[in-house]
């Protein structure tokens, strides 16, 4: 039995028996047995929920939306910070274990403590096209909870190991776990939430990098406190944030749900209108199939290869800046314990920041602008950074605290695949290869800083405030093309004689942005 009709059966078997409407197909199990008579994808499914919401008047389908959308935000949502919360501490647990000893007790000499850093982008580069082929094919919320299991497992043996060597392997295949998480949750988003909010809900899961930054600071500074341990304080801090992982793994593998098909926490007629709400996207649910055509048009688009480069850019900014905080403020002449406490507002500015920005987002035609908009802070904070005089201590601090806002123009960007391509093998491979190349500038940042350039790090400041610029520029460009693919098809009048309900079955047909004439860019 092939993996496309195991899935159907899974979707199919979360059915109710009883009709959602009074139409032919949902009577009596109806929808339940047209999917498991034949295979079925759920791009069909979606299609069919979508024909069912017709039968309702437009008004109440409204009104029910609002609903629905708020239980997404309020249940769906908050699963989804807290995990990508959880994701994003653990990388920071690298940084914070670094300043009690870390690098002394794993023997690290010369740039070992960098490549250690690069290391979780190697695993991350590995595994980033498998899993979106895997995300294509299998259901997301069971993938990240297995995973979940298994990351925990593995960050918690962080805590064995005693050279150089050992922490590489770990923390390369930490990456390689991990990697799904990004992808997976651009996905999910595109299939829970409308293009309109999409890029704020992406925000709010990005921002809780900034609340992970303030409790791994606390942690640390907690851990830095802790006398007569049995274990390195260091160590203390892996094996908490792995106990917390594993922990998690049970509600993600229970709770969260693959698509609107099959999240527990709607009704049958609540997946109904939510798939009606998000059937304006125009980029369906879910294809289980590859189709080699759409990887060809995705290596060919101008569009995709814009996005791979501001990601190498981003990568390169969240590599350096990640890993290297610490180091910077440290050199300042701060303690390691005050070393970690200055680093919370890091995490506070992110967390305002990025939420602020993806509300400035959601203005018509001003994406792209926000994503320029935020960029300018960072950039600001390296100039400061390079310039300002050593004995201006605090000054220094407060531009290294502006590095924060560097999480809303990496998570703005990220919505773009998902929002402005269409097709799932086209969106697969442009997320795939998005996410192996950003990684790749990850594992490039934290080698721009030269241990002989304490504690300013010329070579790096000005690499990193390099990439800001060309990320701008490139987000022009980016913006420019797609205003112009928009209004070459509102000039060929393609909506022209087409109803609104036509349309929107169209984007069930896994058309890519380039074959549905009546697809629209975001910019």
């Amino acid at each position: 039995m092939s993996t496309a009709k195991s899935v159907d059966e899974a979707v199919a078997t979360s059915l109710p028996d009883h009709d959602v409407g009074t139409s032919t197909d949902m009577e009596k199990g109806g929808l339940r047995s047209r999917i498991l008579g034949q295979r079925i994808d759920l791009n069909e499914l979606g299609k069919t929920y979508y024909q069912q919401s017709l039968q309702y008047d437009e008004e109440q389908l409204k009104r029910d939306a609002i609903k629905v959308r708020r239980k997404l935000d309020f249940i769906v949502l908050p699963m989804m910070m807290t995990t990508y919360m959880l994701s994003f501490l653990d990388k920071q647990t690298l940084n914070y274990s670094n300043a009690y000893g870390l690098q002394a007790d794993t023997h690290m000499k010369g740039n070992n403590y960098a490549w250690v850093s690069s290391a979780l982008y190697f695993g991350w580069i590995t595994g980033a096209y498998p899993w979106q082929v895997l995300l294509q094919r299998y259901p997301v919320g069971r993938l990240i909870g297995v995973m979940l299991f298994v990351w925990g497992a593995v960050c918690m043996l962080q805590a064995a190991v005693f050279n150089f060597s050992g922490f590489f392997a770990v923390r390369f295949f930490l990456g390689l776990l991990e990697a799904v998480v990004s992808p997976a949750f651009v996905l999910l988003t595109s299939m829970l939430w409308t293009r309109d909010e999409q890029s704020l809900r992406t925000s709010y899961w990005l921002s809780v990098n900034g609340v992970s930054s303030i409790i791994g600071a606390l942690l640390a500074y907690g851990a830095g406190h802790a006398k007569g341990l049995a274990v390195p304080q260091w160590k203390l801090i892996y094996l908490i944030v792995g106990a917390m992982t594993f922990a998690w793994g049970f509600v993600i593998f229970f709770y969260l749900p693959d698509g609107p098909h099959n999240a527990k926490m709607l009704t049958e007629y609540e997946r109904v209108v939510a798939v009606w709400r998000i059937s304006q996207n125009q980029t369906g649910l879910k294809h289980n199939v590859i189709v080699p055509e759409q990887i060809k048009e995705a290596l060919l688009d101008p569009k995709s290869w814009l996005l791979f480069l501001m990601a190498i850019c981003l990568g390169i900014l969240n590599g350096g800046t990640t890993n290297f905080l610490s180091a910077i403020i440290a050199g300042f002449g701060y303690s390691p314990l005050k070393t970690s406490l200055l680093q919370t507002p890091v995490g506070a500015i992110e967390l305002v920041m990025v939420i602020l920005l993806g509300y400035v987002s959601k203005i018509p035609n001003f994406l792209g602008a926000t994503i320029i908009i935020s960029c300018l802070p960072g950039f600001a904070g390296l100039i400061g950074i390079l310039k300002i005089p050593m004995t201006h201590r605090f000054a220094l601090v407060g531009m290294c605290w502006m590095q924060g806002v560097l999480g809303s123009p990496v998570i703005l960007n990220w919505t773009l695949p998902g929002l402005n391509t269409a097709g799932h093998t086209k969106r697969a491979t442009v997320l795939g290869v998005y996410f192996v190349v950003y990684c790749a500038g990850n594992i490039a940042g934290p080698h721009l800083f030269l241990a002989s350039e304490k504690p300013r790090y010329p070579t790096a400041i000005k690499g990193l405030a390099g990439s800001y610029g060309a990320v701008m520029v490139l987000q022009v460009i980016y913006t420019a093309y797609c205003w112009m693919e928009n209004r070459a098809k509102a000039r060929a009048g393609l909506l022209d004689g087409v109803s609104k309900d036509e349309v929107a079955l169209e984007g069930f047909e896994d058309l890519t942005d380039k074959q549905n004439k009546h697809f629209r860019y975001r910019i």
